[in-house]
């Protein structure tokens, strides 16, 4: 898609609210690399199926390691966390993926410039979780 396309501007507004952050991190990376423009809202909203204790240890772990003025430096707020995963699934050391991430847009609860008619339910949330999770504000 070109720039000047409609469905470019416009863009796809995803709600996070119960998706599983892996998934939805793989389905927007999509998206994004192929030229849609993708705002997330609810981000902190989001799972990460497993048993809540061992992931919350693990997430910790991740901020504690190396030092503070050299990293690996791990985002603490919750859209950023979400954003992390996505630009981890996106060759962001080439100027496709810089393209891409330029076009993701992730927000914490709901902008009041965004009306709830044009908001997409995450597909995968129609399978409702059965096993223990942790959401990401939690962390």
């Amino acid at each position: 898609m070109r720039v000047g396309d409609a469905a470019v501007e416009k863009g796809r507004i995803i709600d996070a609210t119960d998706a599983r952050l892996g998934r939805l991190a793989s389905y927007v990376a999509k998206l994004i690399m192929k030229g849609e423009r993708v705002t997330i809202i609810n981000a902190e909203k989001a799972i990460i199926t497993g048993d809540p204790d061992v992931v919350a240890e693990k997430y910790l772990e991740r901020r504690r390691r190396g030092s503070p003025h050299h990293g690996p430096f791990f985002p603490k707020r919750p859209d950023l966390i979400v954003y992390r995963a996505i630009r981890g699934m996106v060759p962001r050391k080439k100027s496709k993926g810089r393209e891409a991430l330029r076009r993701l847009k992730v927000y914490m609860g709901e902008p009041k410039n965004i009306k709830s008619d044009e908001v997409i339910k995450f597909r995968e949330m129609q399978n409702p979780v059965e096993c223990r999770f942790i959401r990401i504000e939690e962390l």
